[in-house]
This record gives C-alpha cells, sequence and structure tokens, in this order.
C-alpha cells in the first residue's frame, strides 16, 4: 500500500466513526462527544472515559486507545484487522465503546 493508498483509506474509516459519533448521538442518549484534530478523533463518554483513534502514517496502521488497551490495525484490503489477531477495527471500537459508554453502541463500518 503506497502512502497515498494509506491515507484515503485511513480518511475513509475515520469519517465513519466521525458519523458515527453522529448517529449515535441522534439515535441514543450516549452524549458522546467527538472531537476531530488531523488524523486523531477522541471520543469522550459521559462518564469522562475516551477512546483515542489515530493514523500512525508511517506504520500505515490506525491505532485505537482504549481503557483495555492499546490497538494497532492494518487494512488486509477489505477490513482494518487487529495486528495480533484482535479482530476488526470496528467490532473492536464498538466492544470497547459499549463497555466504556455502559450502554450497547454501535458504529458501522460500512
Amino acid at each position: 500500500m503506497t502512502d497515498l493508498e494509506f491515507l484515503d483509506r485511513a480518511e475513509e474509516l475515520l469519517l465513519k466513526v466521525e458519523e458515527g459519533c453522529d448517529r449515535i448521538n441522534d439515535a441514543t442518549d450516549a452524549d458522546l462527544d467527538g472531537q476531530r484534530v488531523g488524523g486523531m478523533i477522541t471520543i469522550t463518554f459521559g462518564n469522562g472515559s475516551q477512546i483515542v483513534i489515530n493514523q500512525q502514517k508511517p506504520l500505515h496502521e490506525i491505532w485505537l486507545a482504549a481503557r483495555t488497551g492499546g490497538y494497532h490495525f492494518r487494512f488486509d484490503g477489505a477490513h482494518w484487522q487487529d495486528t495480533k489477531g484482535g479482530g476488526e477495527f470496528f467490532a473492536m471500537l464498538n466492544e470497547n465503546a459499549s463497555l466504556q459508554s455502559g450502554m450497547a453502541l454501535r458504529f458501522d463500518g460500512q
């Protein structure tokens, strides 16, 4: 993957996360605050906990930091997969966002 391809794919993922925050806020009382600065999104929950998602351009990875730990994802041609076999990005985001918010939340990777 070239740097340009990575940036296109990473931007697509970050836009889906931003759209997910907006959709979840419109449909639930989860009260997410999604703030984006460049290639990083910080999602703050009502209880003050955060999930941070950011691009690691030199590595062609997306990193997700949550209460459960830090995860690194690479694009496999179809999905962003955890580099240590932990699963797909949006599945991990959904799991961690639900855990940290105390309610079932679903970000959509489609």
